[in-house]
């Protein structure tokens, strides 16, 4: 195998453990809101659930990253600048998500949250700027479905920000079962932020099939 081979290979594993863990987040949160299940069973489920969570919050902080390379190889210049930038993003992500994972009751944890979430509203005006400035100097013309890539990718964490924003609900109630000081009402509240959160969901499923599409059609059109 070749580096193109290679580096092709990691994207299409990213897209595959990106839309596999994703479902099975969703499916093992029904478990988690299940009032009929005893707490232990439910606080299992969460942690069946929080581990798969772990898995397309890796596989999003670094498809950017091999996404770029792939252009790379596919012709697509970027200044050294650029190229530096689009090599330490890759990592400088994933060591968030892992920091933000593992040692969420670590002191500068909730400063941390708040930059990831800022950060993440940066990398969405980053990527839709980047998209005008290629569609005006003409550097993806090429290439022009990178264009729809990219889009595709800024609208991901769109989604993925909302579902944060829509999941404030269940996050408090899940403290509240850990501490076992949940009531009906309580669970009636994680169902509730599970059904706004739930169309979200979708959508990534979908336009995750739609970048995969594009991706394999490369089409010349936009």
């Amino acid at each position: 195998m070749n580096p193109y081979d290679i580096v092709l290979l990691i994207h299409i594993l990213l897209f595959c453990y990106w839309l596999g863990g994703d479902i099975g987040v969703f499916y093992s949160s029904q478990f988690v809101v299940d009032s009929q299940l005893s707490r232990e069973t439910r606080m299992t489920a969460a942690k069946i659930m929080l581990g798969c969570d772990l898995i397309p919050k890796i596989c999003m902080s670094l498809m950017l990253t091999v996404g770029g390379i792939l252009a790379h190889y596919l012709g697509v210049q970027h200044d050294p600048w650029q190229f530096v930038g689009i090599i330490l993003l890759g990592p400088i992500w994933l060591t968030m998500v892992l920091v933000l994972h593992y040692y969420h009751n670590a002191r500068y944890i909730p400063t941390l949250t708040k930059i990831d979430y800022i950060f993440r509203w940066i990398m969405i005006a980053v990527i839709a700027t980047s998209c005008v400035y290629a569609y005006n100097s003409g550097s993806l013309d090429q290439a022009p479905w990178l264009t729809l890539k990219l889009l595709g990718f800024g609208f991901l964490i769109f989604c993925g920000l909302m579902i944060r924003i829509n999941l404030k609900e269940f996050s408090v109630t899940y403290a509240k079962m850990l501490q076992d000081s949940h009531d009906d009402s309580d669970n009636q509240k994680m169902v509730r932020s599970l059904k706004k959160v739930k169309p979200w969901v979708v959508i990534i499923w979908l336009v995750l099939i739609l970048e995969a599409y594009v991706g394999i059609a490369k089409p010349l059109f936009i």
